[in-house]
């Protein structure tokens, strides 16, 4: 056996602590789901992406602080 790929998920680099739940209506999911696969990128992956930005630009546009930022950056 030695040589042979192990089956299964492959280990994550970082795990996810959090959990957030998100209600959508169809469309909403749909347009968010089309868009990540655009941008080549799990559903997942697109919204945090989209979240981060967003929150990053309005904290930043009130002089606050983004408590993501160092954790992305060390």
């Amino acid at each position: 056996m030695s040589g042979m790929a192990k089956r299964g998920r492959p280990k994550l680099d970082k795990v996810k602590g959090e959990y957030m739940e998100l209600r959508l209506d169809v469309a909403e999911k749909e347009a968010f789901v089309k868009a990540a696969e655009v941008a080549g990128m799990s559903l997942s992956g697109w919204v945090r992406d989209r979240l981060r930005r967003a929150s990053k630009k309005e904290l930043q546009d009130e002089n606050l602080p983004v408590a993501f930022l160092d954790r992305l950056t060390a």
